[in-house]
């Protein structure tokens, strides 16, 4: 079962980074779509900022870790990413609440998490295999994180950190204004990256646009965010009314 959880048996070979989308508004034709995109390998749907109400996917809280999980949060395996993380402990809290025992105290019995798998395992091989399958990512994106790195990095479990730049740079003073990425806040990115190299553990990162975005596959991140659903939109109708129009309505694009 854990070979069919495709994006983590990527993340594990090191096949290349992970390039993939955000979706912020509520639709399965959106999903389709931007899982269809070609190189796509993941759509994170963002319970946390977006217009829906809970595949990879972003939980509030870390109480939500095993409704969603059971819901079927799957990528064609179970993956979760929590926001705002800020201390170890909490890291730790996570990987209990998503893994069943010994390892954790995931409640067993939700039919509709296994049957998101081809072919569908029996309830034993589930139970078996899921603490295996299942890949569990946290946002560094505060000071108090940022902090704890190497504690956090250290934590068995935890696969990815992923990098949340707008949240972090807010958090430790240094926000991006302006689009403007302060040098403060790129040292805090590239020590990340490196704990996470040093860790054995995966970075991600999340990218305003598609230019950051290959700076980031360049620079060496397994995980990078191209574009957002709403962001994507609002660009391509601005252009094509533009063009009409014969103007530059230039981009006011949105988080």
């Amino acid at each position: 079962m854990a070979s069919g959880n495709f994006f983590k048996a990527a993340l594990d070979k090191g096949a290349g980074p992970s390039l993939g989308y955000w979706q912020m508004m509520p639709s399965t034709n959106i999903s389709r779509m931007l899982a269809q995109t070609p190189g796509c390998d993941w759509v994170l749907i963002d319970c946390e900022h977006g217009d829906l109400d809970g595949s990879l996917t972003e939980l509030d809280s870390t109480n939500s870790t095993d409704w969603a999980l059971d819901a079927g949060a799957h990528g064609v395996g179970d993956q979760i990413l929590v926001p705002l993380l800020q201390t170890a402990q909490e890291a730790r809290d996570i990987v209990k609440a998503a893994k069943f025992p010994p390892m954790g105290n995931r409640g067993f019995g939700s039919p509709f998490s296994m049957d998101r798998f081809k072919p569908v395992p029996t309830s034993d091989e589930y139970l078996q295999q899921a603490n295996d399958s299942l890949l569990t990512l946290v946002q560094i994106e505060t000071k108090s994180a940022l902090d704890s790195l190497e504690e956090i990095a250290a934590v068995e479990g935890i696969d990815v950190l992923f990098i949340g730049p707008f949240d972090l740079g807010n958090s430790i003073g240094y926000p991006i204004l302006n689009g403007v990425v302060k040098p403060e806040l790129k040292a805090a990115v590239n020590r990340i990256l490196e704990v996470s190299r040093k860790a054995g553990k995966k970075c991600g990162i999340y990218s305003s646009s598609a230019e950051q975005a290959k700076g980031y596959v360049e620079a060496g991140f397994d995980m990078v965010h191209v574009g957002t659903d709403f962001a994507m939109l609002q660009q391509a109708t601005r252009s094509e009314m533009g063009t009409a129009q014969g103007k530059d309505l230039g981009k006011r694009v949105g988080y």
